[in-house]
């Protein structure tokens, strides 16, 4: 996504330290998804929005391959720093990560609510460029916000409108009781849904 294609001027927020929707330490999902098994070293892992998101360095220091995607450069040079500091490795990826298309596809998407993030007439775009992104049978771990107010970001992601989004031709989809509701603690305490996504 360019700075051209959308209205919210991510950079400045950074760089201003106006980022309310960061958390403080790993997202609780992420954490319950590594005892799950669905992180295991050596898996190639992309978080596109990834911002200064500790998960990032957290991946790559259990010996994933991670790319990290983020249209500001405060936020990736902050990532940058962090992993060279603990001596790890990842891929960094400045700019539009709907035009990005890897040569080896992906094991695992981390949606930490970037779906959210984008304007909605994105949405379809994204879609597309997952399923470029993953592998079949990889896995799309998703975070969708619950949001009953309109506007964004962040753009609320109702289990009805996803479905609609990621269709059962291309997606596996689990039960919607399976989905585990995390509270925002900056963004009183809005919802985000935790599931898994399978590409066909």
């Amino acid at each position: 996504m360019s700075e051209e294609r959308s209205a919210f001027d991510w950079e400045t927020r950074f760089a201003a330290e106006d980022t309310p929707w960061e958390r403080p330490g790993l997202h609780p999902a992420m954490l319950a998804w590594v005892e799950a098994g669905e992180l295991e070293p050596g898996a190639r892992v992309i978080i596109p929005g990834c911002g200064r998101s500790p998960e990032l360095g957290f991946l790559a220091a259990r010996g994933l391959e991670v790319t990290g995607a983020d249209l500001s450069a405060t936020a990736l040079a902050f990532q940058r720093q962090a992993v060279e500091t603990a001596g790890h490795g990842a891929a960094l990826l400045e700019g539009d990560v709907l035009a990005h298309r890897p040569d080896t596809p992906y094991d695992r998407v981390y949606e930490q609510t970037f779906l959210c993030a984008i304007p909605p007439r994105l949405r379809v775009d994204y879609e597309r460029a997952l399923c470029d992104w993953l592998r079949p049978g990889g896995h799309l771990l998703a975070l969708f916000m619950q949001k009953d107010v309109a506007g964004g970001p962040p753009y609320g992601c109702a289990l009805p409108a996803m479905r609609e989004l990621f269709p059962a031709q291309r997606w596996i989809w689990p039960d919607d009781d399976s989905f585990i509701a995390w509270p925002h603690p900056s963004l009183t305490g809005k919802p985000e849904l935790a599931g898994i996504l399978v590409r066909r």
